[in-house]
């Protein structure tokens, strides 16, 4: 490899264990912190319209103590958006959203609503916040990314993590590919998320073009049995080298 992709961490999941109880903790801020001391280079989180983990409180002391940068996911729904608006974080991540959903089905359909997003686009331009969109690896979108003004795509690669058989790991591993190369033509800085882990992140890491993986639900998962900084300093390694330090 001729260059180590960054490791984004998203808490999500540490504030859905916090809403569990319905109580105090953990705090998603802490694990911000602890994230980024383990060599987190972004925090991510994803303000959902029914607050079913990370919520407004949280956003805003996320802007307070986040030294790296701090990407919001969210819809493109006023709510939302006039949220971002006024808490300004570094990034905004457009994703698509359904309230029946236990986590993000798919990409966001940027082609079918060029001039809704690029008028979304130019709102947070004008605020110095960046834009990604949240994709399929399918090149008609990264075309829409680009019309719409995308600083940023964040390729979806849950149809790769759920892939079964080794001949669609490789076929979803060709789209990805293929999609991030043309993306990075395209003069867009390409991100990848979605279901990734401690083993099928591996193969990603070796594409070259893809500067940043965002992840979460895999670490949090770990860090309940080495702890937060353990398990982010894994992932750090894994998306840097290919493979775990030590």
């Amino acid at each position: 490899m001729d260059r180590m992709a960054e490791l984004a961490i998203n808490i999500d999941h540490i504030a859905t264990l916090r809403e569990a109880r319905g109580g105090i903790e953990p705090d998603p801020v802490a694990g911000a912190i602890i994230a980024e001391l383990a060599g987190a280079v972004g925090i991510v989180c994803h303000l959902r319209e029914d607050r079913r983990h990370i919520n407004d409180r949280d956003v805003r002391l996320l802007r307070e103590v986040v030294k790296t940068k701090l990407d919001l996911e969210m819809a493109a729904t006023p709510d939302i958006i006039s949220v971002a608006l006024d808490v300004l974080p570094d990034i905004v991540t457009i994703v698509p959203e359904r309230r029946e959903e236990r986590t993000t089905e798919g990409g966001l359909d940027v082609a079918s609503g060029i001039d809704f997003f690029a008028d979304l686009a130019e709102r947070m331009h004008e605020k110095d916040i960046e834009v990604s969109f949240f994709i399929e690896p399918e090149h008609e979108q990264i075309d829409a990314a680009v019309e719409a003004g995308a600083d940023i795509i964040e390729l979806h690669t849950g149809t790769y993590a759920n892939a079964h058989t080794p001949e669609d790991v490789r076929r979803e591993l060709e789209r990805l590919s293929a999609a991030a190369e043309y993306a990075y033509t395209c003069g867009l800085r390409v991100t990848a998320g979605h279901g990734l882990n401690y083993i099928n992140v591996v193969p990603l890491v070796r594409i070259s073009e893809i500067v940043e993986f965002s992840i979460g639900h895999s670490v949090i998962s770990r860090a309940v049995f080495v702890g937060l900084d353990r398990a982010v300093r894994e992932m750090v390694s894994l998306v840097r080298l290919g493979t775990l330090y030590g």
